[in-house]
């Protein structure tokens, strides 16, 4: 019996639809595969539902998002996340975590963040893309990163806007380069 190759996924924080139009744009960018039904303002699909598609995309890496809908909880992104990189057929190759001003969560540790202006900064930043003084990053799906062992975990502003810096029209530059860091040190694990 021939042994189920993993797929290599990075999942995103984010699942509006200015950061559903962004991402597609982003992972074309990178000539990845993007799983658009998992876009949503919460995340309209569940776990199972995502892994059949996921399995079922031309290449890696694919990309998928995931979205609590402002929930300072453990709402459904956060739940189909962490059922997803404990599941044994996904590789996860790292998490982009997206910053919001969502009050009463804990936030997440980040390995480095991409800033506003595309630079690579090693501390968390805000939902606008700029440097944090905080020690974490904050957003409504971010909570349950802390549990989960992947192997990177990359802060970002708000996918698609970062006051016009990563919009889907000049070619969503802040998070494809998010992308591309994810992609390039994953060949270093």
């Amino acid at each position: 019996m021939k042994e189920e190759v993993k797929r290599k996924v990075i999942f995103v924080t984010d699942g509006d639809r200015c950061a559903q139009r962004t991402v597609e744009v982003a992972v074309k960018n990178v000539g990845g595969r993007c799983i658009s039904s998992s876009g949503g303002n919460p995340t309209p699909l569940s776990s199972p539902e995502i892994i059949k598609r996921i399995k079922e995309a031309k290449h890696d890496p694919v990309v998928v998002m995931v979205d609590d809908k402002g929930n300072s909880g453990t709402g459904v992104g956060e739940q189909a996340l962490y059922e997803m990189v404990n599941h044994p057929d996904i590789e996860v190759m790292g998490i982009i975590a997206v910053a919001s001003n969502t009050k009463g969560v804990q936030g997440a540790h980040v390995d480095f963040s991409v800033d506003q202006n595309g630079k690579i900064i090693e501390s968390p930043v805000d939902k606008d893309g700029h440097k944090s003084i905080k020690k974490v990053l904050y957003g409504d799906t971010v909570d349950i990163l802390d549990q989960c062992h992947v192997p990177i975990i990359v802060g970002i502003g708000d996918i698609g806007k970062m006051e016009g810096h990563d919009s889907s029209v000049i070619g969503a530059p802040i998070i494809t380069k998010a992308l591309r860091e994810v992609m390039n040190r994953s060949k270093d694990h």
